[in-house]
């Protein structure tokens, strides 16, 4: 799937979506750094898109950038709020609170 999603990039097809598929691709196979990269690029495009950020949080934290995943998160949480996505809301509410007790002790 990167393979393909990758010649699309390649010959200049960008946009939100395909960017959300390189960096739940990557994620998945764990390469957190490249996702970052990605997802990044995605809610530059579209910050209205609270899946890609929630899955940039997911990847900043895994690469141990765990301000950047918190403010991944927030914007996530604002974003989820505008559009009523409450599935993604509660999630990222979840991180917040994980990452925020976690820097607590």
């Amino acid at each position: 799937m990167i393979e393909s999603l990758q010649k699309m990039l390649g010959k200049g097809m960008d946009n939100p979506m395909l960017r959300f598929g390189l960096g739940k691709g990557y994620l998945d196979l764990g390469d957190s750094a490249e996702a970052a990269v990605h997802l990044q690029r995605c809610v530059e495009q579209d910050p209205k898109y609270s899946a890609a950020w929630k899955l940039l949080g997911k990847a900043l934290k895994d690469c141990g950038d765990l301000d950047g995943a918190r403010r991944a998160w927030e914007q996530g949480l604002l974003a989820a709020q505008a559009h009523g996505d409450k599935q993604a809301e509660k999630e990222m509410d979840v991180f917040l609170r994980k990452l925020n007790k976690q820097a607590g002790s």
